[in-house]
C-alpha cells in the first residue's frame, strides 16, 4: 500500500502534512486533545471516519419457489450415490471375506495345534495307564489272579479252521 501513495503522489502532488490537515478526524482529534504534545500523536486510521450501517433483513415471509428439475436433479443423485455405494461394496466385498477369511483360518490353525497338543498329552496319559507295570499293580490292588491253564479257552488255535465253541460248563466254572 505503501507503493500507492507514491504512485498517486506523482500524478496529485499532496503531502501527508496537507492531507492530516484537512482531514476531518484530524481536525477533531485536535480539538479534542489539544493539550498533548504533537510528537506522540498516533497518525491516522485508514477510514476512521466511515460509518457502516448494518440493516437487519427478515426474511420470514419470503418463500422459495418450486423448482421440479431441482427435485429431479436431487434424487437423481441420491440414487446415483446409492448405486455408487452398491458398487464399491461389491467390489471390495471379497477383498474384505477374504481378510475375515484368512482370520478364521489362522484362528483354526491355533485351534488345530491346542487340540494336537492336548491329544499328544492324552495319548501319554493313556500310555501311561495302560502300561504293563500299571496293569500288574491293579492287578494286584484287586486281587487279580492268572485262570488255570486248563481254564483258558483259546479261540484261534494253531491248525484249527472251524471256530471254537464255547461249552456252557466250561463258562460256568462246574
Amino acid at each position: 500500500m505503501a507503493t500507492l501513495t507514491n504512485v498517486f503522489g506523482k500524478f496529485f502532488p499532496r503531502t501527508v502534512a496537507t492531507a492530516e490537515a484537512t482531514s476531518p478526524a484530524f481536525a477533531r482529534r485536535d480539538q479534542r486533545y489539544e493539550q498533548v504534545d504533537t510528537s506522540t500523536r498516533v497518525r491516522v486510521f485508514a477510514n476512521e471516519d466511515i460509518y457502516f450501517y448494518v440493516k437487519h433483513i427478515d426474511n420470514t415471509a419470503v418463500l422459495r419457489q418450486a423448482d421440479p428439475a431441482s427435485d429431479r436433479a436431487s434424487w437423481k443423485m441420491i440414487g446415483m450415490a446409492a448405486a455408487a455405494a452398491v458398487v464399491l461394496i461389491c467390489i471390495l466385498m471379497p477383498k474384505g471375506m477374504g481378510v475375515l477369511a484368512g482370520y478364521e483360518i489362522q484362528s483354526l490353525r491355533h485351534e488345530n495345534q491346542k487340540l494336537v497338543s492336548e491329544q499328544n498329552t492324552l495319548e501319554l496319559q493313556e500310555a501311561q495307564l495302560m502300561s504293563p507295570e500299571r496293569m500288574a499293580q491293579l492287578a494286584k490292588m484287586q486281587q487279580f489272579i492268572d485262570p488255570a491253564p486248563d481254564r483258558v479257552v483259546y479261540l484261534d488255535a494253531p491248525g484249527d479252521t472251524e471256530f471254537a465253541a464255547i461249552s456252557p460248563a466250561a463258562g460256568t466254572g462246574k
